[in-house]
């Protein structure tokens, strides 16, 4: 694994201000970093080509960066609180890996649905774009958790096993790089569906019953600690994920009923 990309000795005056002589860069950190980056370019590209929006800043994506790193790291702490209670120092850790997607997500979108009322911007249309834009820093940021050997598989005998620093010499699923195909399927087939639209927030309501599934059937192959709502048989990710697809199906059929009417109407 490659959790560190490199180290750099610190000025003089910076290694007195913080105490350290050396800084040192994430590969879990600077992936995401590039995700996020390629992901801002994606959706600037798609609102203003789709949709005629040209006024999307950069700070909306310096936010919600720092809104998808909070959530993903609290609902990463929650797992275990009583660790990180006994041990604080573990929250200082912040670079290196250990993050909860979901957390992120539950977070951001209802500051992305937020930001787009205020600004006038057409909620619907832009989730549809979000959600593509989702699957990848999504991607990317499984590949950093893959380098920092977080969020791996349960043990395992096939040929697709690989050693982790933490699992003690044994091989096992790396959970990191199935979720790099269950997302890149994701997305192939996101637009597809754009290519097929019918209603608006579309793509964004499948995205989630997809990842939601998808997510729920590797859970099945995690190995690391990640916690449970009934142990051992629903996790935590779990259960989300199955109310987004409640949630989700729900808005998808309303949405889905009210255009066929609009159009019988016609």
């Amino acid at each position: 694994m490659f959790p560190e990309l490199f180290d750099f000795s610190l000025p003089d005056f910076m290694a007195s201000l913080f105490g350290e002589k050396k800084a040192t860069v994430y590969t879990y950190a600077t992936l995401i970093t590039v995700g996020t980056l390629l992901a801002a370019i994606y959706t600037k590209w798609s609102a203003k080509k789709e949709l005629g929006v040209t006024n999307l800043p950069n700070a909306l994506f310096y936010c919600i960066f720092i809104a998808g790193f909070v959530g993903g790291k609290l609902f990463y702490y929650l797992q275990d609180p009583i660790l990180y209670i006994k041990n604080p120092s573990l929250l200082l850790d912040n670079f290196s890996g250990g993050f909860v997607f979901y957390g992120s997500f539950v977070i951001i979108i209802p500051f992305i649905i937020w930001y787009l009322k205020k600004r006038k911007i057409p909620v619907l249309p832009m989730l549809d774009i979000f959600a593509i834009t989702t699957t990848i820093v999504h991607a990317i940021g499984r590949f950093g958790c893959f380098a920092s050997g977080c969020c791996y598989g349960s043990p395992t005998t096939s040929s697709f096993g690989v050693v982790f620093p933490t699992t003690h010499n044994t091989p096992v699923h790396p959970t990191q790089l199935y979720e790099v195909l269950l997302l890149i399927s994701i997305m192939l087939l996101l637009f597809f569906v754009k290519k097929q639209k019918q209603f608006n927030g579309q793509i964004f309501l499948v995205y989630l019953m997809l990842y939601a599934f998808g997510r729920g059937f590797l859970e099945l192959f995690r190995g690391d600690d990640r916690g449970f709502i009934i142990d051992g048989i629903l996790s935590h990710s779990q259960f989300i994920g199955l109310c987004f697809i409640c949630i989700s199906a729900y808005f998808y059929f309303k949405f889905y009923k009210e255009t066929n009417l609009k159009t019988i109407n016609i």
